[in-house]
């Protein structure tokens, strides 16, 4: 199956044309536990996806395959391999080759010299970054005035908890979301965090481009921030990131650099802001469990 048109009749880029080519999630295996008692589990669905552009092989991505055509054009633009989404003229995704195929309009400038260099990544599943890792960094402008309040971050925290999930069934993934305020707009679940926050961007590149600027969005993933999701949140314009897990010294520095607000250790009512906390509007009352007393010596 093909589709075209944006979700927003308002909108009127030419978008590509994408086949949906969704694939099962998760597998059911025969497992034994330490007590030699046997029963099925579930388990990720990992698959391999060769991406050709324009006829040209440029990668092969382990994924889950949830949203493998918004995985690949996120991909291109995260890659910064393509300027617009209207630079792509078609994504087809075949599950019985194991390919993806990407039409372009005009082709893309010197993709040879531009993929030649390659960073490889400390994300799951080992992604890797085309050209120098913090290439146009400086180029980057997030919205000075954006802000997030602490109750949004909380109702944010709470969204994800509450959140029917492939982890929940078969773990071994990781999740990604963008929010608007408190409100989620897309959950990403994929075998490495580089891969859903690339679906995430495709999937923002097909939507109204007014409805998408960052600059008011919010992006959570349950990984560590690393100096490749920042550097990814910053390109996409979003300059609020909070994870459940910690963060990586490149990572704060790029964050820092960018003017990015990185919360990191976000459960409950629990966080630490690695970085810009002027982004953090503490309109919140903590509930604070108080301290133990300290123990008496033997």
């Amino acid at each position: 199956m093909f589709v075209s048109e944006p979700l927003n009749p308002a909108f009127e880029m030419r978008l590509p044309t994408l086949t949906q080519a969704r694939a099962p999630l998760t597998t059911t295996v025969r497992v034994t536990n330490e007590l030699g008692e046997e029963r099925d589990l579930a388990i990720p669905a990992e698959r391999d996806l060769t991406v050709y552009v324009d006829k040209r092989e440029l990668v092969t991505l382990m994924t889950l395959g949830a949203h493998p055509e918004w995985l690949v054009l996120g991909y291109l633009r995260n890659q910064r391999l393509v300027d617009s989404v209207a630079d792509i003229e078609s994504i087809t995704v075949d599950w019985d080759v194991g390919a993806a195929s990407v039409k372009t309009r005009s082709g893309i400038d010197a993709i040879e010299e531009r993929t030649a260099k390659k960073v490889v990544t400390t994300g799951c599943g080992q992604g890797s970054v085309f050209g120098g890792l913090m290439d146009e960094i400086d180029a980057i402008a997030l919205s000075p005035e954006a802000q997030l309040r602490q109750t949004d971050l909380y109702e944010v925290v709470k969204a994800i908890r509450e959140q029917e999930s492939t982890y929940k069934n078969a773990g071994s993934v990781h999740g990604c979301a963008l929010f608007r305020g408190p409100e989620m707009l897309i959950f990403v679940e994929d075998v490495g965090r580089h891969n859903a926050v690339d679906t995430i961007a495709g999937w923002m590149w097909t939507q109204n481009p007014a409805d998408m600027q960052g600059d008011d969005k919010v992006f959570y993933t349950t990984g560590r921030l690393t100096s490749e999701m920042v550097i990814k949140s910053a390109q996409m314009g979003v300059p609020v990131v909070v994870s459940r897990s910690g963060m990586t010294q490149m990572g704060l520095e790029v964050a820092q650099r960018v003017g990015l607000c990185a919360i990191g250790r976000a459960t409950n009512q629990r966080f630490l802001c690695f970085s810009h906390p002027e982004r953090l509007v503490r309109d919140a009352v903590v509930k604070v469990a108080p301290a133990l007393p300290p123990e008496l010596p033997a």
